[in-house]
């Protein structure tokens, strides 16, 4: 079976649409998760790097390539490859076949990558749930700019939000950049980032799969919290969550989240790689009617 390379006709699109929904301004990762990044080869994963690069100068601030892999070799690769093409920074998740077992063999895997990059910032992509590997971001971050002097933050992807609180409370003092990935609980975050902290040394964006098509929902959240009107924050979160709990109990995953991404632009995302299957049409039309209800639709325009 012929797998279909990867649309590169597509990318000038999704940039294009990334700036008009309001995204571009925020740090945009490539090859993760909703990129279907660890199904594709090497040469390809290069291909869409360079791509993106192109395609997303003038249109996106930050262009952050995810190098992870189970291979440190292939890792290095893709990371000293994503310096060369001019790339804002590289993040790295955690292997996940051969594992590793505690906080220092983690942060010499990620040393290792880093090193091949060593004038690109370097993010550490925290997924547990798909990883397997359990070991709190708090624990990793103590101490891990003495070891990778390049790292400058974490792409947050757990529901643990007292790893997250901790990582917040505990440094202060350093200019790292939390990034949360968990759509239904951004709230929660900007609202423990902005009491239990305050400070300004200190980013906190959303980086989600939803960001492809309710990033205008999610910027009104940010800049009604930017605006101290907590209220109005909130209920754009509600707004999203009962998006988000309406397809989970559909079926939700990367292959659903690429068909309401095609719905929502027009642009054709294509079928995802196995073993992932493509959205079945009864999720589409149901994800569709669910938007529209939401007033969802018209947050795209």
């Amino acid at each position: 079976m012929d797998l279909p390379p990867p649309n590169f006709h597509c990318l000038r699109e999704r940039a294009e649409l990334l700036e008009v929904i309001g995204v571009s301004a925020r740090l945009n990762t490539l090859n993760g998760t909703t990129g279907e990044g660890l199904s594709l080869n090497v040469s390809e994963r290069r291909q869409v790097a360079e791509e993106w690069v192109t395609k997303g100068r003038n249109k996106l601030d930050q262009v952050v390539i995810h190098v992870g892999a189970l291979s440190l070799k292939e890792s290095q690769e893709l990371a000293k490859h994503a310096a060369e093409i001019g790339a804002d920074g590289i993040a790295v998740i955690a292997p996940f076949f051969l594992k590793p077992w505690n906080k220092d063999v983690l942060v010499n895997f990620l040393k290792e990558v880093a090193a091949a990059a060593p004038a690109l910032p370097f993010y550490y992509y925290h997924i547990p749930a798909l990883t397997g590997v359990k070991i709190r971001a708090e624990e990793l971050l103590d101490g891990i700019q003495e070891k990778i002097p390049t790292f400058q933050g974490l792409k947050f992807s757990d529901t643990d939000l007292l790893d997250f609180g901790q990582c917040v409370d505990q440094n202060r003092q350093r200019q790292f950049a939390f990034l949360f990935g968990v759509d239904e609980t951004g709230f929660l975050c900007f609202r423990m980032h902005m009491v239990n902290h305050g400070c300004p040394n200190m980013v906190s964006q959303d980086v989600t799969s939803t960001y492809n098509y309710l990033g205008k929902k999610t910027n009104q959240m940010l800049e009604a919290f930017e605006r101290k009107d907590f209220s109005s924050a909130l209920n754009c979160q509600f707004c999203i969550q009962r998006f988000i709990n309406f397809v989970t109990k559909q079926g939700f995953g990367v292959s659903q989240t690429k068909a309401i991404m095609t719905l929502v632009s027009g642009i054709p995302m294509g079928p995802p790689r196995l073993p992932l299957q493509k959205a079945s049409r009864e999720f589409t039309d149901n994800a569709k009617a669910k938007l529209k209800s939401l007033d969802f639709l018209s947050c795209t325009d």
